[in-house]
């Protein structure tokens, strides 16, 4: 007899819920006459025997919803074997004897020790990030993007009207998808990434061009934890002697109704997930690639930095 236990770890990502509901993990483990239970908090709320159960009337609702309902958290005590072993013991209580999380790559390692212990387990990528190496796309991140190009275009409006430059920092940790897809996308002149960092200098000399060029409304978008922004507001200023702003999006990147392509996703990603462990797959991590979902040895899964020269050769191009 199956019985399945589902949690959402780590950073919040928009379409989680829908990786879920009654469409995805609840609907497809209904079909297959399986009982699921949702644990509430992440590995925090598993440690502490947080669960109840779930059924498709209680997820109906939920899809189009940002965050989690099951709500999430970081948990240190997990990073500890006792940690783990409490947690083991709870899945033992509870008769859960597989787990679908939903996460990033913290969650995933998690999922990875339980796996070690005999759980069955496979793990859904959702990191508004995109910073998993073995997927294309993780859920969370289209919708994260949408959000910020919104924003970079309200931004670049008051630019155009004062004839000002913007700086303005977003998420992505170690992973500059984010900045590089919105640059793509048509936001920013100038583009600063842990995989194509700019100095100060360099950041200086590009926007002197554009100025020079006549383009005097300018954004420079960089990803975070890169640089102090006041900082570099500071050089800039003194540098060329303008004016210049600074915008740091922060959570308002995070929340949020999911997109219709993190809602598609998140649901295939779901039901896949399901299917797996009913065949008696463990230890796998769902993607997406070309289009065409896969899973891989979830001990293979490791954060992405990469240099998508690909992307940078076509945003070289754009911004020329």
């Amino acid at each position: 007899m199956i019985k399945l236990g589902v949690l959402t770890s780590g950073g919040d990502a928009p379409g989680m819920n829908a990786a879920i509901r009654a469409r995805a993990v609840v609907k497809t483990a209904d079909y297959h006459n399986i009982e699921v239970m949702g644990i509430e908090g992440g590995y925090q709320g598993l440690i502490e025997g947080k669960l109840h159960r779930l059924t498709s009337t209680d997820v109906d609702y939920i899809a189009d919803k940002g965050g989690t309902f099951l709500k999430t958290s970081r948990c240190a005590e997990f990073m500890k074997e006792s940690g783990r072993m409490k947690a083991l013991s709870i899945l033992k209580d509870y008769g859960i004897n597989h787990l679908v999380v939903i996460g990033g790559e913290g969650s995933f390692k998690g999922a990875q020790k339980l796996h070690e212990l005999g759980v069955n387990v496979i793990a859904i990528p959702a990191t508004i990030d995109n910073d998993l190496s073995y997927t294309d796309y993780s859920i969370g991140f289209d919708t994260t993007l949408n959000t910020i190009l919104e924003c970079l275009g309200k931004i670049k409006d008051t630019d155009l009207s004062h004839e000002k430059t913007t700086i303005v920092e977003v998420m992505g940790r170690y992973c500059g998808d984010l900045a590089l897809y919105s640059a793509l996308a048509g936001a920013g002149e100038i583009i600063s990434t842990p995989e194509r960092k700019l100095g100060f200098e360099e950041i200086c000399f590009k926007l002197n061009e554009k100025i020079k060029n006549g383009k005097k409304d300018n954004l420079i978008l960089i990803t975070e934890k890169m640089y102090d922004i006041q900082d570099l507001q500071k050089y800039v200023e003194d540098r060329l002697d303008i004016s210049v702003r600074t915008s740091i999006l922060g959570f308002i990147q995070r929340g949020g109704q999911p997109s219709a392509f993190d809602r598609i996703l998140a649901s295939k990603m779901g039901i896949t997930a399901v299917e797996l462990l009913f065949k008696g797959y463990s230890g796998r991590a769902v993607g997406i690639k070309e289009n065409d979902l896969i899973n891989v040895d979830i001990e293979k899964v490791h954060s992405k930095l990469s240099s998508n020269d690909d992307k940078f050769s076509l945003l070289d191009t754009i911004l020329a």
